[in-house]
């Protein structure tokens, strides 16, 4: 049945990923990075995790998606964080970063080419 899903639907398929990478470019430009690393499949999600503050390793967590519940349940918390740590990376409100996790591609268009500006992460440091 998704085989099917996509064949018919390849071109709407094609269309979302043009604009995942559209956005992403314009996103890593804004962040200080140079465009064409959204370009490179995996190599895109650890330039955009080490924007928002989050450790590159945590893609070894990707492998776990193999195993049939546990895995997709930490597929889904790891997207949940990235996309409100990219929120917050660029100072938007909570119902914007909740936009982005629900249609995340509009979101990063306006995102990537909103009036949004990069402020980097944002870690309480707290000393006493």
């Amino acid at each position: 049945f998704l085989k099917y899903l996509i064949r018919t639907n390849r071109p709407i398929f094609l269309s979302f990923y043009v604009l995942i990478i559209v956005a992403q470019w314009k996103i890593f430009v804004k962040a200080g990075q140079v465009g064409w690393k959204a370009l490179i499949p995996i190599y895109n999600v650890v330039v955009l995790y080490k924007i928002i503050g989050l450790s590159p390793w945590l893609l070894l967590l990707y492998r776990l998606s193999a195993i049939p519940v546990i895995g997709w349940i930490i597929i889904l918390a790891l997207s949940i964080v990235s996309m409100v740590k990219l929120g917050k990376a660029f100072n938007q409100s909570t119902a914007f970063i909740f936009g982005l996790l629900l249609l995340g591609p509009i979101f990063q268009m306006i995102l990537g080419f909103g009036k949004a500006e990069y402020v980097g992460n944002q870690t309480s440091n707290t000393q006493n």
